[in-house]
């Protein structure tokens, strides 16, 4: 399980006295239980779809910021959040190509049938259950989209 791998990781930066990856598995671990008090509420533990789905958010925040911190002339912040990203990333499974993703983006439209962009949402459905935290979504989802009006 990933929370297992960055608990891991977490007490093996402690002993080395990494003090960003600390810093950034605690706050790994910290959204995790948030989001796992939250999902008491509606009874579905988190799987680890769910926790990938958790750490591409974190990272999405931390590419905003480093643009941010860029025009705001920061380097020092921009350093510091690449290097988080950089930890965070560690978790997340290998990324797809543009290539995969169009296969697998045409694989989901030949499964479902999908001929228009009322289908859009099946298509997006199959492909997050098969490619979670593979691929990004904003993107796959303008792709689906161009394929299924043209």
């Amino acid at each position: 399980m990933i929370r297992d791998d960055i608990n891991k990781a977490l007490t093996e930066a402690m002993k080395a006295k990494a003090e960003r990856t600390v810093s950034t598995l605690r706050m790994v671990n910290s959204t995790l239980k948030n989001a796992d008090i939250e999902a008491r509420t509606t009874g579905k533990p988190l799987g680890d779809a769910e926790v990938l789905g958790i750490l591409q958010k974190m990272i999405k925040q931390r590419q905003e910021s480093v643009e941010m911190y860029k025009k705001g002339n920061r380097a020092d912040l921009v350093k510091q959040e690449e290097e988080e990203i950089a930890v965070i990333s560690a978790y997340l499974p290998k990324q797809m190509s543009d290539a995969e993703v169009t296969a697998a983006i045409d694989a989901a439209i030949k499964e479902t049938g999908a001929v228009g962009m009322k289908d859009m949402g099946k298509v997006i459905g199959i492909l997050r259950g098969k490619y979670a935290g593979q691929m990004d979504f904003g993107k796959a989802s303008g792709m689906v989209k161009a394929k299924l009006n043209g």
